[in-house]
């Protein structure tokens, strides 16, 4: 008996160390081929909770030609043909490619569709009414795809313009489409087979002809039944269809779809790398990687082979070596957007800032843009918060573009074009009496709009104008005292104290006044103010911009009477009711979703309200509300992202929030502390130092900060300064279940706000 149990035991044990020996194997080798690119899921946050949802982009890090499905939305049960490139962030296609064996000839050929893959990299998806395979992959300014068709019958692509020119020059496609203000894309289209026949399409009817111009300009190019698989690659181009064919020659011409394919992962492999984190919860690491590779979808690159189209000036410019970046939504991408890129790829941020400075000077005014889009810059919004990414970028040693042009576009801007929000037209009567006294005035209920300075759709939103005019005025005073200008920096680092003319002191809340001094009255901080409560804020209620003082939080806690009050002001804007049903709350505020009580996730001008809590020896607060808001707004599934994204612009609060600290204050050179979610995280810095920050005690559900150290130092405020990030390090974290609530509490050890001279940072 005794010799049966040795006998069992010893293949127990044998059994045992094959498959302890056979685990590891197979663990390490799923690890070793699992790249940051792997963890991203494009299809996040497609299916918005009310607005704009998030888009299944396929494109390389910052590249001119980015794709995606098109259809009504992620549940949309068609394919509008297969898009060739997307010209701008939420554009639709220009020039579409529908190829045919079954359905009627038309423009654009409306597609059921199945078994759709998406990475950043490729596209494959099956038209399951034609029985056609589609694999794509692209470069940076060129795309490949490669069509199976199933059955035996002949084919035919149609290739549409959209609304330009289209010619076969007996070899290739070349065209044009033209976008808006005198932007133009070009097209060059190689098929790897040539066409039997080459016919134009006016709606549904084929004639012969090789070129054809207009909206819905299209061509069909039929092949014989033989050739059951096609491959196209092509080329874009904003300067002409000759640097298009450029394009495609440098980049694709004798690649195959495979090798497209393994140079695009290893390019996003490289840019997601920047960043290594480690953790348990695979969801985290999902939207921590996909958030990411959203902060590389703009700006773009429209450098091609040294030179630029600018829509700026409607010319094409020599690059001198560099590249020229536009399409950069900079009313919400200066706030975790720009101080992202000026952490972790420090020359490309300085490249945007010199592609700011170029655009100012191409202009008719050597005014800062607003929105810079490919099709040049559309003054949406409020506010002019380029200053806040250049002074931003200035203080964390940014060098390479030029600082004194920057500072006097920056400042033409602000001065010298209407303060009005989407209007590039100059100063007004408005704006004149915005500098003698101190505030945007409110027009009064009942009262026609009469000012040729405020766009003829939009509202003053002159709550909004005000404050934000506060921020860029002290980031010009900055920058003015960085190049010493003083007597600039005397009168704009007073006018940044402007938000405090439209405080009310009695309710807390900053509250329009019209030309006379006087409060509007009666009024509702939820809802006067109309759709988007844009007569007098802009897409938020009274309740997020009581909050929109990130150059001065300290004097934000005077005004509220102290830490205590300001505390219990910031409690009850996450937990104050909507006051309406949702159906009329969203009726009116549709951009302002995600809500936890009054607070939108949803909408960039509330990213910093959670950090503030830090700025009034609570910091435990802070900790609470990031990661409950995390785990709330931001997952790994089609509603992941709570709304308006805006290609980067929320997602950058999220990598930096996963990481575990914030820049409330662009401008200012530190971050506020938050709490980390992974194990551990690695910055790899551009200057070749590496900057970690680790969690003892780690698990997802433990949000708390117990104690801290930084390079071995005990670490007992809540904020750390670039500086200490840039030389490299180790902030270590020791993380619980419950609060420390004792821990960074100190109220002499707050967050430094408002500093005129950072040397005390360093």
């Amino acid at each position: 008996m005794k010799e049966k149990i040795a006998k069992w035991g010893l293949i127990s044990i044998l059994l045992l160390l094959i498959i302890v020996a056979y685990i590891p194997k197979s663990d390490t080798q799923k690890k070793e081929d699992i790249s940051p690119v792997d963890h991203v899921n494009p299809y996040i946050g497609n299916i918005s909770h009310l607005l704009v949802p998030t888009f299944p982009t396929i494109h390389l890090p910052n590249s001119m030609l980015r794709v995606y499905p098109e259809r009504r939305d992620f549940t949309g049960d068609r394919l509008s043909g297969l898009p060739l490139v997307v010209t701008g962030h939420r554009r639709s296609s220009a020039f579409n490619l529908s190829p045919v064996q079954k359905s009627k000839f038309r423009p654009v050929i409306d597609y059921s569709y199945d078994n759709e893959c998406i990475r950043p990299y490729e596209y494959q998806v099956y038209l399951d009414e034609e029985n056609i395979k589609v694999d794509y992959s692209l470069s940076h300014q060129s795309g490949m795809y490669s069509l199976k068709f199933e059955n035996e019958d002949s084919i035919s692509l149609i290739v549409n313009s959209r609304n330009g020119a289209i010619n076969w020059s007996m070899d290739a496609i070349s065209g044009h489409q033209l976008i808006e203000n005198g932007t133009k894309i070009y097209l060059y289209l190689l098929p790897e087979r040539m066409p039997s026949s080459v016919q134009t399409l006016r709606k549904e009817v084929l004639k012969e002809g090789y070129s054809s111009s207009g909206n819905n300009a299209c061509l069909v190019l039929k092949f014989p039944v033989e050739s059951g698989e096609l491959n196209l690659r092509y080329g874009i181009s904003f300067i002409s269809t000759e640097q298009a064919k450029r394009n495609l020659e440098r980049e694709i011409i004798d690649k195959d779809i495979a090798t497209i394919k393994s140079e695009g992962k290893q390019k996003w492999s490289q840019a997601l790398g920047k960043i290594e984190v480690e953790g348990t919860d695979a969801d985290a690491l999902s939207v921590f990687y996909t958030s990411l590779y959203r902060t590389f979808e703009r700006p773009i690159c429209l450098s091609e082979d040294g030179r630029y189209y600018s829509a700026f000036d409607d010319q094409v410019h020599e690059d001198n070596g560099r590249p020229f970046y536009t399409d950069d939504w900079i009313w919400d991408s200066y706030r975790a957007h720009h101080p992202l890129n000026a952490l972790i790829d420090t020359k490309k941020e300085e490249d945007i800032l010199n592609s700011f400075v170029l655009m100012a000077e191409q202009m008719d005014r050597l005014w800062m843009p607003t929105f810079p889009e490919v099709s040049g810059d559309s003054r949406r919004m409020n506010s002019n918060h380029g200053v806040a990414a250049v002074l931003d970028a200035h203080r964390k040693g940014l060098k390479n573009f030029d600082i004194e042009k920057a500072y006097l576009a920056a400042k033409g801007a602000i001065t010298e074009k209407t303060l009005a929000p989407w209007s590039g037209v100059p100063a007004g009567r408005l704006d004149a009496f915005y500098k003698e006294n101190g505030y945007f005035p409110a027009l009064p209920d009942g009262v026609e709009e009469t000012e040729p300075e405020v766009h003829s759709f939009e509202s003053r939103q002159p709550v909004a104008v005000t404050l934000g005019t506060s921020y860029d005025e002290w980031c010009l005073s900055q920058l003015a005292y960085e190049l010493d200008e003083m007597e600039d920096y005397e009168l704009f680092v007073n006018h940044s104290y402007n938000y405090r003319n439209l405080y009310n002191s009695e309710t807390m809340f900053f509250h329009p006044k019209d030309e006379q001094g006087r409060f509007i009255t009666p009024f509702d901080y939820k809802f006067s103010g109309g759709m988007g409560a844009r007569k007098f804020y802009g897409e938020n209620n009274a309740w997020v911009y009581r909050w929109d003082v990130q150059h001065n939080v300290e004097d934000l806690i005077e005004l509220m009477g102290g830490t205590e009050t300001f505390i219990t002001n910031l409690d009850q804007t996450f937990n104050e009711p909507l006051g309406r049903s949702k159906f009329d709350f969203y009726a009116q505020l549709p951009d302002h979703t995600g809500n936890v009580g009054q607070f939108s996730m949803a909408n960039e001008p509330s990213l910093h309200i959670p950090y503030l809590y830090n700025y009034a020896g609570q910091p435990w607060k802070t900790q609470k509300r990031i990661r409950t808001l995390l785990d709330q707004w931001f997952r790994n599934d089609l509603m992941g992202v709570p709304g308006d994204e805006d290609g980067g612009g929320m997602t950058s609060f999220v990598v930096f929030s996963q990481l575990g600290f914030y820049p409330v204050t662009p401008g200012l050179p530190i971050y506020n502390i938050g709490s980390p979610v992974f194990e551990e995280a690695k910055i790899n810095l551009p200057n070749g130092n590496t900057f970690v920050i680790s969690a003892e005690n780690y698990d997802p559900e433990h949000k708390f900060i117990q104690s801290a150290t930084l390079n071995g130092e005990v670490l007992d405020r809540p904020w750390i300064t670039h500086e200490e990030v840039i030389k490299g390090g180790e902030l270590k974290v020791v993380m619980g279940m419950n609060a420390n609530k004792k821990w960074a509490a100190d109220l002499k050890n707050v967050p430094p706000s408002g500093l005129t001279n950072t040397a005390t940072l360093q």
